[in-house]
């Protein structure tokens, strides 16, 4: 099955300014290699550089084109953190568990930075803040409480509340206020994934495109993976990192995730863009169905917004996401859109991560749309592990999502179900 079809990547604003990347051949015959990677996307990549400069013989197979899944198509959004804040971790978890993991999840700024540093990628990366605007006067209360957490919990002082005031001399749009971390920033995603591959292919991995693996077995202390052309790789160590689109290689991993699709569109370049945004400071609101946008570097606004609860992608990708971006904006009305894309990104019953092995398999995904850096860091700790470093990437691993209840024949519906009713919260506040 193609969940990419009709998603247009190919008409994506990213897609239309990467920098050239030669097609990497895919896999044919039969190879060994110390550790194969099934994914070409942030968290695969990430994985085959670290593990190749440990000394790892390396063998990744991408499905598709590298970085054509989520790592590449998404809104580009650095967000230090996970999907749940820290309130909500120290809640579940407690303090010093979920300062731990609060603190392990901050790690992936700075790892993504000093990568972009360390191998010269050039991807527009813009370390100018992350915006989140309250939709509702009540979520500026919680971000206060957030707030508190993070100062005298965590110790984090990067963050701070905005009233409507502030928060709208940070982006022309009437939030009740704001909560802004000025770690934040943003990036263009899929020359950042580029970068990590040529990287990766300098440190001796081997990349293979157009080679989806359709078979995993594992026994003796050996994987073998097999792709669609019968080409198959033995190896000592497996890395699954297909995220929403590795399909039926592991039942633990497809049971924990629900492939979700959202839609992006990139506008005509702007008269003046610090007109919106003033700041440069990459923005997502409180609601449950997150709209969330920045400015690209020729002056574009890149928006995505809206729901979809059929699997179908809408023929218009433009035209659905357009009320949204002029709801937000009514000063873009009528804008020309020159891209518009879908992608399909993968969340958990938790929205935490799922990370784990069974045996010499080793998986990360269900970033839950907070995946941008958080890849970056998870492929680093599945080689950590491989290597008998264990600590941080059990750590992750102890906050295993649950699978979704029914299975995946039902988790389609019950999600259908689950955002009816959070959408109609938003509407009605």
């Amino acid at each position: 099955m193609d969940f990419n079809a009709g998603l247009n990547m190919a008409g994506s604003y990213y897609a239309a300014t990467a920098h050239p990347f030669a097609a990497c051949p895919p896999l044919s015959g039969e190879v060994e290699a110390d550790l194969v990677v099934v994914g070409g996307g942030a968290t695969g990549l990430s994985a085959a550089l670290h593990a190749a400069q440990a000394g790892l013989s390396v063998v990744l197979l991408e499905g598709g084109r590298i970085g054509w899944g989520a790592s590449g198509r998404n809104g580009g959004q650095i967000i230090p953190g996970l999907r749940k804040d820290a309130a909500e971790l120290v809640a579940l978890y407690g303090r010093e568990r979920g300062r731990a993991l609060f603190e392990l999840a901050q790690e992936a700024r700075d790892l993504v930075v000093g990568l972009i540093a360390e191998h010269a990628i050039d991807c527009d990366l813009k370390l100018t803040g992350h915006l989140l605007g309250a939709a509702k006067a009540s979520d500026l209360r919680h971000f206060e409480a957030e707030h508190r957490c993070l100062t005298e919990v965590m110790g984090y002082r990067d963050a701070e509340v905005l009233d409507a005031g502030a928060a709208r001399a940070e982006v022309d749009t009437p939030y009740h206020g704001a909560l802004v971390d000025r770690r934040g920033g943003h990036m263009h995603t899929l020359n950042y994934a580029l970068g990590l591959a040529r990287a990766a292919a300098a440190a001796g991995a081997v990349l293979h495109e157009q080679s989806p693996a359709m078979s995993l077995t594992q026994g003796e202390g050996r994987v073998r993976v097999v792709t669609a052309s019968g080409a198959a790789v033995q190896a000592r160590h497996a890395v699954l990192a297909g995220d929403a689109l590795l399909s039926g290689l592991c039942s633990r991993v497809n049971s924990r995730i629900m492939p979700v699709a959202n839609y992006v569109v990139a506008t005509k370049p702007l008269p003046d863009p610090r007109a919106l945004i003033p700041h440069d400071v990459a923005v997502s609101d409180s609601q449950f169905v997150v709209n969330y946008y920045r400015m690209t570097a020729d002056g574009r606004l890149l928006f995505g917004g809206g729901e979809r609860y059929t699997p179908d992608p809408p023929a218009d990708i433009a035209g659905f996401v357009r009320p949204h971006m002029e709801a937000v904006f009514p000063q873009v009305r009528g804008i020309g859109i020159d891209h518009a894309w879908g992608g399909l990104v993968s969340i958990t019953m938790t929205r935490l991560p799922h990370v784990g092995r069974e045996g010499e398999v080793l998986f990360a995904h269900g970033y839950s749309g907070m995946g941008v850096i958080l890849s970056t860091l998870a492929g680093k700790l599945l080689v950590e592990a491989i290597g008998g470093e264990t600590a941080r990437f059990e750590l992750f691993a102890s906050v295993e999502p649950p699978a979704f209840p029914g299975g995946t024949a039902l988790r389609g519906p019950l999600h259908v179900l689950g955002m009816l009713w959070y959408a109609l919260r938003d509407r009605v506040g």
